[in-house]
């Protein structure tokens, strides 16, 4: 029999979104399209002009310029190939072994090698969109200031292309092994293994690249140590480091040919080698990941735990939140990722410490007041990343379950509430230990302390809400893999309606902060007039109504769904 081109096994897919594009644009969804696009282009124009400032100021220095530009180039690809393989692990899980069409694909007469070059295509298309788009305004900013000229586009695209396969075979890889080994769907113990992978692969970047002590030269002996820090790679068999060297050296006009050979080899070689493995050990893994999963959330445990705690709650919002909990802790896609976060928190509280505001230098209190009260703006962005991932596809995840909820007798606001709640507390302590964290390795004043430390908690409290809202508004009932719910239209509505809210607290709140920082330079006691009393309030009204608002038309939202 002869077999289907893998084009033809591929059409099934490329005609399902084409249709779904043209569903979205019969019910309106040009506006959607035309606000993305404006979105994303404002996204490449920001990245590109910071990157432009910068390496312009790389390109004045005559012989450190180039070489500042190559190692931050290499910092940011090598961060991306630990941010890749992760995520092609956690998508060729769904890709590979949970999605719908699989059943249909592997019953039909189709030849392993157009399914593993499908899979993997597929797999490499949704978890490489992103840092692909992303690279678009950073070669962009290189070719520009270095004068690449228009063969710099095509060139960066034949190095930039097997950077991105590589990480996608060495995900389906791991994914295909962790399957064979682990009983059934135990994708629980999987999914841990790799967020513990990820948190060890993080701590190691960090460690190899040590980014902070380019940015204090006067750590090193000399300068000559210094331009040796610099020159030296981060690892010789580094994918990342090939294309820095191919990128670079056409950038210098002296074109190396060598790494773009050795990046397309070795994909090559990997991509050979993953299919290979997907011959030997696809059939048995497949099988196993269609037995039953272990379920080790007992509905008896968490009565008593959980139920216990909230017996002062009315029993729908009792349950609720006990039916809440259960399905986040079924869900190994999503506990899972709590490992990894506490990684990063680590991560993020190391750099901060890491700050030179405290080793001896004058440094005086207005920059330790203005790093603080940053910080105050960054925390607040990581809470919205983190409500994205976890509070935004709440809705989403009730699936084709949300028609009984609403046929039932049960009050759709418990429903709502119990789903706020159980995403806010968790964010607010985590926003409270942050924020605390912070001011006290940062040494910040109590007015300060307390001032963030009530901020943060208001701007949990509206980022939970918006989550939600959006979250409602723009439901995914129909998606295979709950980490791509964050990454639709709405997700990014979302983040960009809470950057927007945190641009604006953040206005607000800098009146108050620059009178008070004033007082104490100046040598003046602190007095809270009406003035700062004003532009307090004005942030807390506008926290508040960023509360009250979404949650109402989420509300409202959950109401009117149609199925």
């Amino acid at each position: 029999m002869k077999q289907p081109s893998l084009w033809r096994v591929l059409e099934p897919k490329w005609r399902t979104a084409f249709q779904r594009l043209r569903e979205e644009r019969s019910r309106g969804g040009s506006g959607k399209l035309l606000l993305l696009t404006i979105a994303g282009l404002l996204f490449w124009f920001g990245v590109y002009r910071l990157l432009y400032k910068i390496l312009s100021y790389f390109r004045g220095v005559e012989d450190l310029g180039p070489l500042l530009a190559g190692k931050l180039l290499g910092v940011a690809l090598l961060s991306s190939v630990v941010i890749l393989v992760l995520s092609n692990v956690v998508t060729a899980l769904s890709s590979f072994f949970l999605a719908k069409d699989l059943d249909l694909l592997v019953s039909a007469p189709v030849d392993w090698l157009r399914i593993y070059l499908a899979k993997l295509g597929e797999t490499l298309l949704h978890s490489s969109w992103m840092v692909a788009l992303m690279a678009v305004p950073i070669f962009a900013a290189y070719g520009v200031v270095y004068r690449g000229g228009v063969l710099f586009i095509p060139y960066a695209v034949l190095t930039v292309f097997p950077l991105l396969v590589l990480p996608a075979v060495v995900g389906s890889a791991l994914t295909l092994i962790l399957v064979n080994i682990f009983p059934a769907r135990r994708t629980r113990d999987l999914l841990s293994i790799v967020a513990l992978g990820a948190a060890g692969g993080l701590i190691l970047l960090f460690r190899l690249v040590r980014p902070e002590r380019l940015a204090s030269p006067e750590g090193f002996r000399n300068l000559l140590d210094y331009i040796a820090v610099l020159r030296t790679p981060t690892s010789s068999f580094l994918p990342s480091e090939w294309v820095t060297q191919a990128v670079m050296s056409f950038l210098r006009g002296q074109p190396d040919l060598l790494p773009v050979a050795l990046l397309w080899t070795t994909a090559a070689s990997f991509v050979t080698l993953g299919a290979l493995l997907h011959r030997s050990l696809y059939a048995p893994g497949f099988t196993k990941a269609q037995e039953g999963a272990e379920r080790f959330v007992r509905g008896e445990l968490w009565r008593r735990t959980v139920g216990t705690v909230l017996r002062f709650l009315p029993v729908a919002k009792r349950e609720f939140v006990i039916k809440d909990v259960k399905l986040f802790f079924r869900d190994t896609t999503q506990w899972s990722q709590l490992i990894l976060l506490a990684v990063l928190v680590l991560v993020y509280l190391f750099n901060i410490k890491t700050l030179p505001l405290h080793r001896g230098e004058a440094v005086g209190f207005f920059y330790v007041t203005l790093v603080s009260f940053l910080n105050l703006g960054l925390a607040g962005f990581v809470l919205a990343a983190i409500a994205a991932r976890f509070i935004f596809p709440a809705v989403s995840l009730e699936g084709r379950h949300m028609w009984l909820l609403r046929s039932s007798p049960l009050d759709l606001r418990a429903l709502l509430w119990s789903k706020y709640w159980v995403g806010t507390i968790p964010l607010l302590v985590l926003a409270l230990v942050l924020t605390g964290l912070t001011n006290v390795l940062l040494q910040v004043r109590p007015f300060m302390m307390v001032m963030e430390l009530v901020t943060i908690c208001a701007l949990t409290f509206a980022i939970a809400a918006l989550a939600l809202a959006f979250g409602a508004l723009y439901p995914q009932f129909e998606t295979e893999n709950a980490a791509q719910i964050p990454t639709s239209f709405g997700g990014l509505v979302f983040m960009m309606a809470t950057i927007g809210l945190l641009g604006l607290v953040i206005f607000v709140l800098w009146q108050a902060v620059y009178q008070y920082v004033r007082s104490v330079y100046l040598g003046q006691p602190v007095v809270v007039d009406a003035g700062m009393i004003g532009w307090f309030t004005g942030a807390a009204v506008l926290c508040a109504t960023a509360t009250v608002v979404p949650l109402w038309i989420g509300l409202r939202r959950i109401e009117r769904f149609e199925f």
